[in-house]
């Protein structure tokens, strides 16, 4: 039977996107990134079949994608895909481990490269993921030697857009000053209700000079944890 005369709810693609991947066996999953069997042959049969010619499931993914073409059915595209997906696998397997945001004083060391020694004041963000690991770091909005701005909008945006789940600002004082500003408080208690509105945690905003940090509490705790 081919994949598409099985009920919806039972073939993998409808499986995966409903139960997870997990309950897909290592077949199915291979079927996914083949797309279509052979004639005669299903999807799911022929990934059985490379599987097997392959030996194991760890074999194939160590193969190069001109093994693959020797089994009847898979043509350059379905070998090139397969490949290409292992190879990614590899690829995320051997990245560093991600920066990790527990407490305020982890904003201010991921902030810190792109603040210290600038002569003018620049706004970060860091953008984390639910657990904490940064996604992204970047500089959003670069002024004077004592103010930047720090527009709400284009902030929470650019969480929303990396697919962030939470996040923290952290901006420069070139005089030095740790002391946060009237317009840093304000912006501050606006950003965390902003947050709120689109279901975001906004974990922290924090001053830092070349030599030392502080947050811009909002309550009296001045090293805030998270986790």
């Amino acid at each position: 039977m081919r994949v598409k005369d099985l009920p919806p709810a039972d073939q993998p693609r409808e499986r995966l996107l409903n139960s997870g991947a997990t309950a897909l066996a290592d077949r199915e999953l291979l079927a996914l990134l083949l797309g279509s069997g052979s004639r005669g042959v299903s999807a799911v049969e022929l990934a059985s079949q490379l599987i097997a010619h392959c030996g194991d499931l760890g074999e194939l993914s160590r193969s190069e994608a001109h093994r693959l073409l020797a089994v009847p059915g898979v043509g350059p595209a379905k070998a090139a895909r397969v490949a290409a997906a292992f190879h990614l696998m590899r690829r995320a397997q051997a990245e560093p481990e991600r920066l990790r945001v527990r407490c305020s004083a982890d904003i201010a060391t991921v902030a810190a490269p792109l603040l210290h020694g600038c002569p003018r004041e620049k706004l970060v963000i860091v953008v984390c993921d639910p657990r904490g690991a940064v996604i992204r770091r970047t500089v959003i909005s670069e002024g004077g030697s004592d103010h930047t701005s720090a527009p709400v909008r284009d902030i929470v945006a650019t969480v929303l857009i990396s697919g962030g789940a939470a996040f923290a600002l952290a901006h420069n004082h070139p005089s030095g000053s740790l002391e946060p500003s009237a317009a840093d408080l304000d912006v501050t208690a606006r950003l965390s209700e902003a947050a709120e509105t689109v279901d975001l945690r906004f974990l922290d905003h924090v001053i830092v000079t070349d030599v030392a940090w502080r947050r811009i509490a909002l309550s009296s705790d001045t090293d805030r944890r998270y986790v």
